[in-house]
């Protein structure tokens, strides 16, 4: 369910608003154009939003600018202070993951950012499944995610990632479940999702769904 992650969102807290701003030269290209792919997903929501994977609530902030009223579920105690010091009483910001979640109600959106690739595909699979249980007719999912075209991509990106010495994006992408767009895809027509697909940056796409 991602929660095996816990103890890279605690390292990362304090650092992670750094990194997205460029500042980490090993993360530099994953976080290129960060400002506009989250506010992308932002601009593709309707309704009440539910984010699942708050982090430090960069992403909520795009979204209540929006006028959306936004409920965010993070499993990270360091990143959900953070991010309820950022938003103060604008959004509520409650400790679950993917899977495991407080009861939601009149969800028209669901979005996520930097962090479906903690869950196995089969994890993603389950998660989907719930979400289009959860979602009315026309009602979204819009993630914004690391994601390959092909297998081949994929083990292309941890080769270049090792040829620069990017040792650390390397370990990353290796033991992380980074997904291809034909699987998630798959996953999302299987629960009832018109899918489609935009790409971000060479790591970043944006997988938005709506529900038939």
């Amino acid at each position: 369910m991602g929660r095996e992650f816990l103890d890279v969102f605690e390292e990362w807290a304090d650092s992670y608003d750094a990194s997205v701003l460029g500042q980490d030269e090993e993360y530099k290209e994953v976080f290129k154009k960060y400002d506009k792919i989250l506010e992308e997903v932002a601009l593709r929501s309707r309704g009440n939003v539910v984010e699942f994977g708050v982090g430090t609530g960069n992403i909520t902030v795009k979204l209540l600018e929006k006028g959306h009223k936004v409920t965010g579920i993070e499993p990270s105690k360091p990143m959900r202070k953070i991010a309820k010091e950022k938003l103060g009483r604008h959004a509520e910001v409650m400790d679950g993951d993917f899977l495991v979640f407080p009861e939601l109600n009149n969800v028209m959106s669901i979005v996520s950012s930097y962090a479906f690739h903690h869950l196995t595909d089969v994890e993603k699979e389950e998660a989907i499944s719930l979400y289009g249980k959860l979602l009315p007719k026309e009602g979204k999912i819009v993630f914004a995610d690391t994601m390959y075209e092909s297998e081949k991509d994929y083990l292309k990106a941890i080769n270049n990632a090792k040829e620069k010495g990017f040792h650390n994006l390397a370990s990353n992408l290796q033991s992380e479940y980074y997904s291809t767009i034909p699987i998630l895809k798959g996953m999302m027509e299987k629960n009832g999702f018109l899918v489609s697909f935009f790409r971000c940056n060479d790591f970043v796409w944006i997988m938005e769904g709506v529900k038939l």
